[in-house]
């Protein structure tokens, strides 16, 4: 990993007042360990005129592992491997953003002792970043550095020079100019975002993590027009750590408006008397209403396919009915993260040896799949393409083909009850279609029909008298053996 700052100056400002502002003098090139390997510092150049200062981060793979404290556990060997085959070497992510921390601690705080008024003085910054892997593509990166004053440059790094035809990879080159800033600025915005661009943190997200931004994000985050994605990218999308710093975040913007304190804006709010009755969320009706079919299918072996971040898998491992629980999915990030939301590593032997988490995709048959009584498809079709819907049904149906199959996915319907969807889109961005209540049962009883399935439909959330439920599940269970249908 490789970063560079660079300022310009004059004789009577020099550019190499940079050594003095991140405490590290350029006639030096320093080392220093972190958890994760070494961080070296160095000046390529350090003169009056022009000043570089370069940030490398050599990191040790066996020792990331090790601090893992073995997470691949439960999963498949691809998974253990990708502990130690992966960009961390060489791309800036979180790994970077905590050796920024370490490294300039001081710096970032705006603490400059030799030189007290250093700090605060703007000066042209050039930040460069050769390898930054953007979940979002150049357009998000413009969209989260130059609302912040930066001048930005991101160019997309093809797969590979020798076949263009390739395309693009998700990593940018980026180069950052501006001279509105101060350093102490420019670092804590390179703290915050690099992870968030990457998004995915190589260590447990806790508690303390809120604190981390809010202080980073100290005079520039509340006002930030994608404070909600970085907010939310940042915790790991960790729901209750998001919803804690997006209240925080606007008891400061307040304050900002109102030209008080913060505690004075918190204390003006009365503690409720009543606790409101919230409603429950649609994700948990559609979970309970999935555990309650696979219940009285009397299913004890089940798969999760598609099991995203693996909410269900710990509403299942919550019941000592299923004795086997299986979660497949094609992304190895929601692996990652269902891992640790089921805390893996930490499990005790008995309760372990009842989940598995492994890679997949249902657009191909796969041998793993076969022999078990239930598998839950929970807002996964209309994450394909309609052309790829009967290569998922053959290798549900006519491969694995377990006894009883859980289908369920948004009636486009009750769409016109989400105030705050617009007219004529779809629920999430990724989704390919959503059907009516008619479309859907069509297409289930064809399914049950070619299969060998019998099917029932049943309503997930309020049943609407109008436009129905907003969310719709089919039940297929096997009325015919593979062997006579095929007979």
């Amino acid at each position: 990993m490789f970063l560079t700052i660079t300022t310009t100056g004059t004789p009577e400002r020099p550019a190499t007042d940079l050594g003095y502002l991140l405490h590290k003098h350029p006639d030096k090139a320093q080392a220093f360990s972190t958890s994760y390997g070494t961080a070296h510092v160095l000046y390529p150049e350090a003169e009056a005129g022009r000043c570089t200062a370069a940030l490398l981060l050599e990191v040790d793979a066996v020792a990331l592992v090790r601090r893992g404290k073995g997470k691949g556990r439960g999963g498949a060997p691809d998974a253990a491997l990708a502990q130690y085959v992966n960009d961390r070497p060489y791309a800036a992510s979180s790994l970077l953003a905590v050796a920024l921390s370490s490294v300039f601690s001081s710096a970032m705080k705006g603490v400059c002792n030799a030189r007290p008024e250093l700090p605060g003085q703007v000066r042209p910054l050039r930040v460069e970043v050769p390898a930054l892997p953007a979940r979002g593509g150049s357009d998000l990166v413009r969209k989260l550095f130059e609302p912040l004053g930066w001048t930005v440059t991101a160019e997309p790094v093809p797969l590979d020079t020798e076949f263009p035809d390739w395309g693009d990879s998700r990593y940018v080159s980026l180069v950052l100019e501006a001279d509105t800033l101060t350093v102490a600025e420019a670092l804590r915005h390179l703290y915050v975002l690099l992870p968030v661009l990457d998004d995915a943190k190589h260590y447990w997200v806790a508690p303390d993590e809120v604190d981390k931004l809010l202080r980073a994000g100290e005079g520039w985050l509340p006002g930030h027009p994608e404070q909600r994605l970085i907010t939310s990218r940042y915790l790991s999308r960790r729901w209750s750590l998001t919803r804690q710093a997006t209240e925080r975040l606007e008891l400061v913007r307040l304050a900002e408006t109102d030209d008080s304190e913060v505690e004075e804006i918190d204390n003006a709010v009365e503690a409720e008397t009543e606790a409101e009755e919230k409603p429950t969320p649609l994700a948990v009706q559609r979970r309970e209403a999935i555990v309650t079919a696979l219940r009285q299918s009397g299913a004890a072996r089940v798969l999760d396919l598609g099991c995203g971040q693996g909410q269900l898998v710990q509403a299942l491992l919550k019941d000592p009915a299923f004795t086997e629980i299986v979660g497949v999915d094609v992304s190895m990030r929601a692996l990652t993260i269902a891992s640790r939301r089921l805390k893996l590593d930490r499990m005790g032997e008995r309760q372990a040896s009842r989940v598995q988490l492994f890679q997949g995709s249902l657009a191909y048959t796969d041998v793993r799949l076969k022999g078990y009584d239930a598998a839950v498809l929970s807002e996964v079709i209309e994450h394909l393409d309609l052309p790829r819907l009967p290569a998922l049904e053959y290798a549900v149906f006519g491969s694995a083909r377990p006894r009883t199959v859980l289908v369920t996915t948004p009636n486009v319907e009750y769409n016109v009850r989400w105030e705050s969807l617009p007219a004529g889109h779809v629920r999430h961005g990724d989704h390919r279609f959503e059907w009516t209540r008619s479309e859907f049962r069509a297409w289930a009883e064809a399914v049950a029909e070619r299969h060998g399935y019998g099917v029932a439909f049943e309503p997930v959330g309020p049943d609407d008298p109008e436009v129905g439920p907003p969310t719709q599940m089919a039940v297929f269970t096997q009325t015919t053996p593979k062997e006579a249908k095929a007979a």
